[in-house]
């Protein structure tokens, strides 16, 4: 239903300059959020180029390195924790660009993609999300996975957990996603670093020339997650029958 987003963090002059020179790309007309940066990408196929000056959502904000923690971030997080100790806590252990080093951001469909990327973020639905997550672990031998979850900052700080720690992330939306970002409330979020974005497509190649299909869930289907019941005429119930003593 949606375009993979290719994201770019950018730390070097150099490389922004040539991107802004070179690159067919929007920016936002207003300061917003993230998320909304996204929807441009995934939706329109445009490609999206945003700075600090851009950006208009506090929690994104810390979590790029563009803003300081302060009473303020702490106190936003007030809602979802037992007191402000732990909403501090709490903050202070999500994962984090360094201070005032990045440049910008850019946003766009993985297919149009001008740098490569360093996340790839799908929408997905649950049973995509297992499919991506079965080719990840297969082509990067790695297994069990362990998403990181944190509050209030799922597509922003679900990306720089990927990007610093290398591995794949699975998260729902969170409430800012949500209202904000578009994310309906069936779809999921998934992370892969760019790095292995081209071993995940090669593993999914090469499952499906050896099963038929792209689905696990039903081998030979085109459709990954379809809609099929197992067993269906097993699945019953019957009344328990008191046992005697």
């Amino acid at each position: 239903m949606h375009y993979p987003i290719a994201i770019k963090f950018f730390f070097d002059a150099d490389e922004l300059a040539e991107f802004q020179a070179n690159a067919e790309h929007y920016r936002p007309a207003k300061p917003m959020s993230f998320c909304q940066w996204e929807i441009a990408a995934r939706m329109k196929g445009q490609t999206v180029l945003g700075e600090k000056k851009h950006l208009g959502c506090p929690n994104a904000a810390f979590g790029f390195g563009w803003k300081s923690l302060n009473p303020a971030e702490i106190k936003s997080h007030a809602k979802y924790t037992r007191d402000l100790e732990q909403a501090e806590r709490f903050v202070r252990s999500k994962s984090r660009l360094p201070e005032g080093e990045l440049l910008a951001i850019s946003v766009s469909p993985l297919a149009s993609t001008y740098f490569p990327p360093d996340t790839v973020h799908f929408y997905v639905d649950n049973m995509q999300a297992y499919h991506l997550g079965v080719d990840y672990m297969a082509a990067l031998d790695v297994h069990p996975l362990r998403p990181q979850m944190t509050m209030n900052s799922s597509a922003c700080g679900g990306n720089v957990y990927t990007y610093q720690e290398k591995t794949f992330n699975q998260l729902p939306a969170c409430s800012g996603s949500y209202n904000a970002g578009k994310t309906e409330r069936g779809e999921t979020n998934v992370m892969i670093p760019g790095e292995h974005i081209a071993a995940v497509v090669q593993r999914l190649i090469a499952r499906k020339q050896l099963a038929g299909g792209t689905s696990v869930t039903r081998p030979g289907d085109p459709f990954p997650g379809a809609d099929v019941c197992k067993n269906c005429p097993l699945i019953e119930f019957k009344p328990a029958v008191p046992s005697l003593s």
